[in-house]
């Protein structure tokens, strides 16, 4: 049997925070989801603590925060969350990239344009993101397991969440923090670096973004060539993200990240891969073998959701067989039923 690492993601704890930290440090500029602030990201495994117990007034409010950890180690090796509904509390600003018809019978010229305008158009959509994990923990199904564990807490509790799912992918930014569309565009307007926004977005109520930005359309070709370049471009290291988002059935809006030019991807929450082929079965110890398919079992209850991966072996009558091992790592005994995704290609 081909070996898969002893990896589980679970709810964060607050006890996590200095390796949420290390994972914020290590995630570069431009994620904006990874802060490098100890009081912010604090409050975020407290809120994430809070969702995870059902310690909320209103669902759509919840932010979960699920750790990777290495199940035989310990170490903490990569996060991903889900905010169950974006632009309640706060706006949540983005560009749609609009075409405008160009005509005139007398010049006898016809084209289009393209312009970006302000929108807040996704309100109540569950936000699924803050995908990054260490080099180490890279391959072997990582990224899957990470990218998937947020799609089965759906699953598992679909009240909690939107109708329709989004994810903001982050656009082209160097390693000094420097990014062509915000130098060219978002700089002229806000009088502070791509930085300083990025941190203030993250931190405040996103009203500086109101008053700030540019009431009217932004004609696309007035950009310089290395802005337009990137509009709707994603970062180096997030490609992989984005397959796996167009894997899922994720697909792009023409609306992009007001600061970096990212793109913004959306699906409808039933048509998401992994919940549409999730199934609910009960969990047996078994002599599993090696040709048994490769997929994932999650705890399919909150709050003590885990998941990880594994070789499942169906055995008839809504059952299906694990290594004893699985248990272990989930923390659950045999005769259980649970949620499980097993790979079809």
């Amino acid at each position: 049997m081909s070996a898969m690492p002893a990896f589980i993601m679970r709810p964060s704890r607050r006890d996590d925070l200095d390796a949420l930290m290390t994972l914020a440090e290590l995630s570069g500029p431009g994620f904006t989801s990874l802060p490098v602030n100890d009081e912010l990201m604090a409050r975020r495994l407290d809120l994430s603590a809070r969702a995870f117990a059902g310690d909320l007034e209103h669902p759509q409010s919840g932010k979960y925060l699920m750790m990777m950890e290495d199940a035989e180690t310990g170490e903490i090796g990569g996060c991903s969350a889900v905010k169950a509904g974006v632009g309640i509390d706060y706006p949540f600003f983005n560009y749609r990239i609009i075409t405008l018809a160009q005509a005139s019978q007398a010049a006898d010229r016809r084209f289009d344009m393209d312009a970006l305008i302000l929108t807040n158009e996704f309100v109540g959509f569950t936000e699924v993101g803050t995908l990054f994990l260490k080099e180490n923990f890279r391959g072997g199904g990582a990224g899957r397991l990470a990218a998937q564990a947020r799609y089965l807490l759906m699953a598992a509790s679909p009240q909690h969440f939107g109708e329709r799912v989004l994810a903001e992918l982050r656009g082209v930014v160097d390693e000094a923090g420097n990014t062509p569309f915000w130098d060219c565009l978002g700089a002229h307007f806000f009088r502070m670096s791509f930085t300083e926004a990025d941190f203030l977005s993250a931190v405040s109520d996103n009203q500086f973004i109101l008053d700030l930005m540019p009431k009217y359309p932004v004609y696309v070709d007035l950009l310089p060539p290395e802005a337009r370049e990137v509009i709707g471009r994603v970062h180096s290291a997030g490609v992989g993200a984005l397959k796996l988002l167009e894997w899922e059935g994720f697909r792009f809006e023409r609306v992009v990240d007001i600061f970096d030019g990212g793109p913004l991807v959306t699906c409808e929450r039933s048509k998401i891969r992994t919940i549409a082929e999730s199934e609910t079965v009960t969990l047996e110890p078994g002599d599993v073998q090696a040709d048994s398919p490769r997929g994932l079992v999650a705890t399919d209850r909150l709050p003590d959701f885990r998941v990880t991966q594994a070789h499942i072996a169906r055995t008839g009558d809504g059952r299906a067989a694990v290594g004893g091992d699985v248990f272990e790592r989930l923390q659950i005994r045999p005769g259980r039923p649970v949620r499980i995704w097993t790979r079809r290609n």
